[in-house]
């Protein structure tokens, strides 16, 4: 039964943050969740952060959809509204932090960091340190943690990679005596097995891994084992979701009303979802059916058709040049993806989905692998990173997106690039980074389809997803 704003609800809810990145954090988190999803609890799972890979291994433990939430991309009242939204029906909301507690986007101030997020939405921390090589210094790390912002409540500390018992308890006795108020909800062994190997975007994504009950099982058994479980949910406990908060007018730089005939008949979207193909933000696809879309799956990896009845279709980001040969090898697909190019209906693709539409993508051995066409450009995979950090696009001219002027928030990483010189094409986004610097060159437009190597959170400016179902209407 769907849980009333009215009625007071209260649930466990807690952010699982860091000391730095590759303290094991993401590992904790995962292993938070699927223990307490073993239990019998329905676990809402977020992410701080612009990342895609995180939310997917949250899914793979908990049997929901992870939701990011980030500082940059959309306001304060947005942030909560989102949180909000997706822990009203759970009994408990685990919140994961991105790279150190305090590190964000400025030097200066808590921007951008998993501090401001949780002062935002009101969590208690959860301070994961990693322990490995040290014992009393863990002490000093916990007491800068806790007195670097007093505002800030760091409710717990779980200390991770502890070599034996005897090392925990060591540690565990240089805090209790330092920060005797600050809990030490547990130690967990090392455990390398656990440990999620990288990829070049980041992690692996979850459906490389599978459904894995077996890793989930050895997930949840760490977690059991080390950590008082029980405990923290008791702290954690009596987070209030009963208050409905509605997202403020906000930034007026990026934040625009929603244009007329959002109410219309609803429209059919296919949406690119397979391996090659994984990377969205939950709240742009929730946005696109508030507007009024019927989103229809389909797999380019496997479908030798499109879905019956598109009025538009979105192919969002992953990892295309994995699996070049079999998209190349799949023509039926990419024949009717350029025919519903060529019959005007509007498609939108970002990053992985953009090069899906370029002519050509190489992948790192060499081997070129023929795409959809509808871009004249030619993609090469590169060893190092081509371009990371977040985004700001304002579109120069009207578009499937919404009148010239509209802007929307975003991030850029990726390891390919396309020779964008002397190819016809002009952009029409102006872009600038987080610290207003104009950058160059990107959206690009054939007909209605638009590609660009920016993933958009449409959580910014919710108008650009009501006026791409607008213009599927048309």
């Amino acid at each position: 039964m769907e849980k009333d704003y009215e009625s007071e609800m209260k649930i466990a809810a807690f952010m699982v943050a860091g000391t730095h990145s590759g303290c094991g954090k993401t590992t904790v988190s995962l292993g938070i969740m699927a223990a307490l999803a073993r239990r019998g609890l329905r676990v809402a799972p977020f992410k701080a952060g612009p990342d895609f890979i995180d939310p997917g291994h949250h899914r793979l433990v908990t049997g929901r959809d992870s939701h990011n939430l980030d500082g940059w991309m959309m306001d304060r009242d947005r942030n909560r509204q989102i949180f909000r939204r997706y822990a009203r029906n759970a009994d408990t909301a685990v919140v994961e932090g991105v790279m150190g507690l305090y590190d964000g986007f400025s030097g200066r101030d808590e921007s951008g960091s998993s501090a401001q997020m949780a002062k935002w939405l009101g969590l208690p921390v959860l301070l994961v340190i990693d322990a490995r090589s040290m014992a009393r210094s863990a002490a000093a790390i916990a007491l800068g943690f806790r007195v670097f912002d007093r505002e800030l409540h760091i409710s717990g500390i779980i200390l991770n990679r502890v070599g034996s018992a005897t090392h925990g308890e060591m540690i565990r006795e240089a805090i209790e005596s330092t920060c005797p108020d600050l809990p030490i909800l547990g130690y967990l062994p090392r455990q390398e097995d656990l440990e999620i190997p990288s990829r070049h975007l980041g992690l692996v994504t979850a459906g490389d891994l599978g459904p894995d009950a077996p890793h989930r099982d050895k997930l949840a058994d760490w977690i059991e084992d080390g950590l008082d479980l029980d405990s923290l949910l008791r702290q954690t406990g009596g987070y209030e979701l009963h208050e409905d908060i509605a997202a403020a007018p906000g930034r007026p730089v990026h934040l625009v009303s929603r244009p007329k005939g959002a109410t219309g008949k609803r429209v059919r979207i296919g949406i690119a979802r397979d391996e090659a193909f994984c990377f969205y933000y939950g709240e742009n696809l929730r946005l696109l059916a508030e507007a009024g879309a019927t989103l229809v799956p389909f797999s380019p990896l496997r479908d030798s058709h499109l879905p019956e009845g598109l009025h538009g279709m979105i192919l969002g980001g992953g990892y295309p040049e994995l699996y070049g040969e079999r998209l190349a090898r799949n023509r039926g697909l990419l024949e009717e993806i350029r025919r519903f190019s060529g019959a005007g209906r509007p498609i939108y693709a970002e990053c992985g989905g953009f090069m899906f539409l370029m002519h050509t993508i190489r992948d790192l051995a060499g081997r070129q692998h023929q795409m959809a066409g509808i871009f004249p450009l030619a993609c090469q995979m590169k060893p190092r990173l081509q371009a990371l950090g977040y985004r700001e696009i304002t579109t120069g001219e009207p578009g499937i997106l919404g009148p010239a002027g509209t802007t929307v928030r975003g991030h850029e990483f990726h390891y390919s690039n396309a020779d964008l010189e002397d190819k016809g094409l002009s952009p029409i986004y102006r872009v600038t980074d987080r610290k207003g610097t104009i950058r160059i060159r990107e959206g690009f437009v054939s007909g209605h389809v638009l590609g660009s190597y920016i993933h958009l959170h449409w959580g910014s400016n919710p108008a650009a997803a009501a006026n791409f179902v607008e213009c599927c209407r048309q």
